[in-house]
């Protein structure tokens, strides 16, 4: 068994403990391996752990690892940029991170409709951090009414990174407060389908489950330390 996945083992461990201690079932949280910046060695070590979902920031990074493993389901974590929507759209099967409704009718317009809708969740900035991508708790309410009417996505809950802490009681506060917005925005718009929390990381993801983390995004307790990511001026994708 290689590190990759003996970690996985040990995040999937967790998954079950905490969910005992939640009353939740198991099957309800999704582990959700980020794996940019990582190459190609690193996703197989993975998928030969059972691993299905993995989470891509940057889309030149992504393309070759997206082509060698299409069994895999891709999810694009990262700020989208317009220009980058049509290959994000047909590569991958999730987006966490959609802040504007100009990008999420640009993701409906490119989906190939022979790949079904497009799964996205909207990224809410609940910290009000400037360097953060994400709309404020209104504004994610508006936007979910505004792109719940697009063909080709499906608008399926919400996606937050908090602002760094090692308060339990702070990080149990931030997901609270996106679970109770997802609650509402459910409510409003009578979406059934509007059930998935994207929350939690490395560092958080155990109190992100007890207040109902359907996706936890681990990077670094999988991979290992990050490899240096692609050339800003070229490869980041920025909302």
């Amino acid at each position: 068994m290689t590190d990759i996945q003996s970690r996985i083992a040990a995040i999937r461990e967790e998954i079950v403990k905490t969910c005992q201690i939640a009353n939740r079932n198991p099957v309800s949280v999704n582990l959700l391996a980020v794996s940019k910046t990582m190459g190609v060695d690193a996703v197989a070590s993975a998928i030969h752990a059972g691993q299905e979902h993995f989470g891509e920031s940057y889309l030149q990074d992504a393309r070759p690892k997206v082509s060698a493993f299409p069994e895999a389901i891709w999810h694009f974590v990262g700020g989208i940029q317009s220009n980058k929507t049509r290959d994000i759209a047909n590569k991958f099967g999730w987006v966490h991170g959609i802040a504007t409704a100009k990008v999420a009718k640009r993701l409906s317009e490119q989906r190939e409709p022979t790949l079904g809708r497009l799964n996205c969740l909207i990224q809410v900035n609940l910290s009000d951090e400037d360097q953060k991508l994400g709309v404020n708790p209104d504004e994610a309410i508006r936007l979910a009414g505004q792109i719940a009417a697009f063909d080709q996505i499906s608008v399926r809950g919400l996606m937050t990174i908090p602002a760094p802490t090692n308060d339990h009681s702070a990080q149990a506060a931030t997901f609270r407060e996106l679970r109770e917005l997802k609650d509402e925005i459910e409510s409003r718009y009578g979406l059934p389908e509007f059930n998935q929390l994207s929350m939690g990381m490395t560092n958080d993801f155990v109190e992100a489950i007890k207040e109902g983390a359907t996706w936890i995004r681990i990077g670094t307790a999988i991979f290992g330390p990050r490899n240096k990511p692609p050339t800003p001026s070229t490869y980041t994708i920025k909302g």
